[in-house]
């Protein structure tokens, strides 16, 4: 029988391939697009986190969710650094979200708290997505933007994860043990591909706000 992990990645491949291949995505590491572009990925970024990490507070101790809640994964920390820098430490007063993120945030308030099935599914696509194509992108900006060091994208950093791939492959260790039911199962795929459609939404609304403003 197909593990569930490799069930979650065939279903999803086309949702992937979607989001990482936006205009908006290709023109941010071509460099193409002023730096206040990315910052305005990572205000929108901060945004999903921000949640997403406050329902991985609240699964830290329950059965089923629990074993996802690694601390070495958490975000909105390196996002908070990654704003004061290029936007200066008083970013979140001026700090806008595009329909399409509230929408996304939405998504999560509704499915990560009380499902833990939402909320893997969510999980899965943002975490292992930065441990994967996030890790292209990220040494993308950091080249188009001059970004020294890492500074302005340690979003795209892991380090207390110094080798991705093992990690990874734990995880999807996970994914196949969990007791998800078939029926379960279904359902967690479904989310996945919405949680795709939700960053994709993000990414094509942010490209529209950057050409909006080129006008």
């Amino acid at each position: 029988m197909e593990s569930f992990s490799a069930q979650l990645r065939q279903a999803s491949i086309q949702d992937h391939a979607a989001a990482e291949s936006t205009s908006y995505i290709g023109d941010l590491m071509a460099g193409t697009l002023p730096v206040t572009a990315y910052a305005a990925l990572s205000v929108q970024l901060h945004a999903v986190y921000s949640v997403l990490e406050e329902a991985s507070d609240a699964h830290r101790e329950r059965p089923v969710a629990g074993p996802f809640c690694f601390e070495e994964l958490r975000r909105r920390p390196a996002l908070e650094a990654d704003l004061a820098l290029l936007l200066g430490p008083d970013w979140a007063k001026e700090a806008e979200l595009t329909e399409a993120t509230r929408a996304y945030v939405e998504r999560l308030r509704e499915v990560a708290f009380d499902w833990p099935g939402g909320f893997v599914a969510h999980h899965y696509v943002r975490y292992m997505g930065d441990l994967s194509g996030g890790q292209i992108i990220g040494r993308g900006v950091e080249r188009a933007y001059a970004l020294e060091g890492g500074a302005g994208a340690q979003f795209y950093r892991f380090p207390l994860i110094p080798k991705p791939k093992n990690f990874k492959d734990a995880y999807r260790a996970l994914l196949d043990e969990a007791p998800f039911d078939a029926a379960e199962r279904d359902r967690i795929v479904a989310e996945v591909r919405l949680a795709y459609r939700l960053n994709t939404d993000v990414l094509i609304d942010l490209g529209a706000l950057v050409k909006g403003e080129a006008a």
